[in-house]
């Protein structure tokens, strides 16, 4: 019995408080611990100017950069409220900055504040005030200035305020990303600029001021929006001229929900040269779509394929367009806005509501008939490029077809093997075959190995799991079909799933030895199994004749100035050392790396080379058992898996400490 499992009890359960419920968990807030969760941060400070402006408050926004990895953004609207608040019986700064779920944007249906807000949640200026090293904040607002200070999510010296005749308000907002929340902190300057760009793109005639640590300037303003954006990307070449439509509609997502306002705007050209489709919602870049993507693809799609029939364009018989027919020569970017959204969840990336969506749809095909009856001429030969687009897609589908066809009939299959990399020689009986775990071990053998007659195939993580899988799902699995191709020998199994592969030949096996060589921690000796298992499973007779090896790779590396020594247990470690520390010899100890990470020529010396590399056989004289062995460690008994790991577990602790 597992005693870290008998001391849960009701003492075991925790509460994160304070700043500790971001600052431990930040991927649950801003979708990763990594650069993308700093990101975040980044956008959600901003997010808040942006929503003052939009209300009418300050036309200009400034990010700077600093050395130190700090960000800073001023805004020029009516400053964060930091007063007593008599409801919550706290201070205004304490609950934006200090509590999760507190804002000013939760009565936005009312119509009364920031009724088409980017941030309605009440987390990103707390969030991002607990995942910083240091935040330091300048209010003006009220005829006064006011500064706060935070370090690590924690408040040093309380509100400070001085009365001032400087005739100004607005927020100046600067922090550093806490290396100890996030793994990266460095953001690149491409995302600052993007950023902006897009904002200025959604924001008409918002001026976003950025300047970097080096003293360059960069500024990103459209007075006309989305129009002026999709004019910028068309050029004078286009099929068309730019189109822009607006509509404001409400609804809602549910008959028993309360309704809410939508306003929808869209900007498109069509162009044989360049495309582009992009979403914003609230002002935010819906990375991955939702709602708004799947209105323009029904909307489009629809409403094309209509005016195609309706002009007698298609050909007769002829398969109707697809929406990537369309998408080849559009350049299209929607803006939508309303007071109540489903975000996918916090980074903002898609949105989800029902109603965005109808309304979407309704409001593009009206749009489209607008265009169709205002621009005649347009419309035509948008249709015939639709319709190229269309033949030639198709035309590229068949001539794809046949090429396979004829490549599955006369090519050699392992050329079609991305992974694979094979050797010089033709004789089977000097070839080998070193099956390698993942893009980095592949290059690290592909340098190290005797070109001749050592041949190459990677295998991209932990394999399928072949005693558990269904054979439907075995040869579906690309990893598995192609290990099996390169092999040569077909499998031992006939099921209808079997498509491909014919009955088991050994004599069609290409190779004199088939060599498992992944790396020596816990992971490699996972994909090992999983490999040994699918040879089990599909090829047992190529471990019954004595083909398959384990490539040995050392633990340690142990350095004189005169020789290096490879240890490949915990054994040979201590008669190494001995030996050393009797001779009175200074010698350093290293963990061996990854397969990936080593130099070719150890690659070479420890695991390829015939003369100096250690390979074990997999031999299995008793077939009975071993069929037993892999049932019990990788089948659906359960229940003996655990009374075996139970009584024999204790064996391999020192393993499990080495690794």
């Amino acid at each position: 019995m597992n005693k870290k499992t008998e001391n849960y009890g009701n003492d075991s359960i925790r509460a994160l408080k304070g700043a500790d419920r971001v600052r431990k968990r930040p991927g649950v807030i801003f979708g990763s611990d990594g650069l993308d969760g700093c990101k975040h941060c980044f956008f959600e400070i901003l997010s808040n100017s942006i929503d003052e402006a939009r209300e009418g408050y300050g036309n200009k926004i400034e990010v700077s950069l600093f050395d130190d990895g700090s960000i800073q953004i001023v805004d020029y609207g009516r400053g964060i409220p930091v007063d007593f608040n008599k409801f919550e019986n706290k201070f205004n700064w304490e609950l934006l900055f200090c509590e999760l779920y507190a804002g000013g944007k939760y009565d936005n249906s009312s119509g009364q504040n920031y009724e088409y807000s980017l941030g309605l949640n009440g987390l990103g200026l707390c969030a991002s005030q607990y995942a910083s090293e240091y935040m330091d904040v300048e209010i003006y607002r009220d005829g006064k200035k006011f500064n706060l200070h935070f370090e690590h999510g924690e408040n040093i010296g309380g509100l400070k305020s001085e009365t001032t005749t400087v005739n100004k308000r607005g927020t100046r907002i600067k922090w550093k990303p806490d290396i100890l929340v996030f793994t990266e902190i460095e953001i690149e300057l491409d995302y600052f600029k993007s950023v902006l760009k897009r904002q200025a793109v959604v924001n008409k005639g918002l001026l976003f001021e950025l300047k970097t640590a080096d003293g360059e300037n960069f500024e990103f303003f459209y007075e006309n929006g989305i129009y002026d954006y999709v004019s910028e990307l068309s050029g004078t070449e286009a099929l068309s001229t730019v189109a822009v439509f607006n509509a404001e509609k409400e609804g809602r997502d549910r008959a028993d929900h309360a309704p809410y306002k939508v306003k929808l705007s869209a900007a498109f050209a069509f162009s044989n040269k360049f495309k582009l489709i992009e979403h914003y919602h609230n002002s935010s870049w819906l990375e991955h779509g939702g709602a708004p993507a799947k209105a323009l693809r029904q909307a489009f799609l629809a409403s094309f394929h209509s005016y195609l029939n309706k002009t007698g364009k298609y050909n007769k018989n002829e398969s109707k367009i697809l929406f990537c027919d369309i998408e080849e020569c559009l350049i299209f970017v929607s803006s939508s806005f309303s007071n109540q959204t489903s975000y996918e969840n916090q980074t903002k990336k898609a949105i989800t509501n029902k109603f965005i969506y109808e309304a979407g749809v309704d409001f593009l095909k009206h749009s489209l008939e607008v265009y169709f009856t205002e621009h005649p001429a347009e419309a035509e030969v948008v249709a015939k490029q639709i319709l190229i687009n269309k033949r030639s897609r198709e035309k590229a589908e068949k001539t794809r077809l046949n090429l396979k066809k004829v490549l599955n009939s006369n090519l050699d299959v392992l050329n079609r093997i991305q992974k694979f990399v094979d050797c010089r020689s033709k004789d089977k009986n000097l070839k080998e075959l070193y099956i390698v775990e993942g893009n980095s071990a592949l290059g690290a053998c592909k340098q190290s190995r005797d070109a001749n007659f050592q041949a190459i195939i990677a295998v991209r993580g932990k394999i399928l799991n072949c005693l558990k899988a269904d054979y439907e799902k075995i040869f579906k699995n690309e990893i598995i079909t192609d290990l099996i191709k390169v092999l040569g020998c077909g499998v031992e199994i006939k099921t209808k799933a079997n498509k491909e592969f014919g009955a088991f030949n050994f004599d069609g096996l290409r190779f004199n030895k088939v060599v498992i060589c992944t790396d020596a921690d816990v992971d490699g000796f996972q994909i090992r199994t999983l490999i040994l298992t699918m040879l089990f499973r599909l090829t047992p007779t190529l471990i019954e004749k004595g083909v398959i090896y384990i490539a040995m790779s050392p633990l340690y590396e142990i350095k004189t100035k005169k020789q290096t020594y490879f240890a490949y247990d915990e054994q040979e470690k201590a008669a190494v050392l001995a030996k050393l520390e009797k001779s009175g010899e200074k010698f350093e100890i290293n963990r061996s790396k990854g397969l990936g990470e080593n130099e070719p020529d150890m690659m070479w010396l420890t695991t390829m080379c015939p003369k100096t590399r250690r390979l074990v056989k997999v031999v299995s004289s008793k077939t009975s058992e071993a069929e037993e062995m892999f049932n019990l460690m990788l089948g659906d008994d359960l229940k003996g898996r655990k009374s075996f790991i139970e009584q024999n577990g204790a064996k391999y602790f020192d393993l499990a400490d080495i690794y």
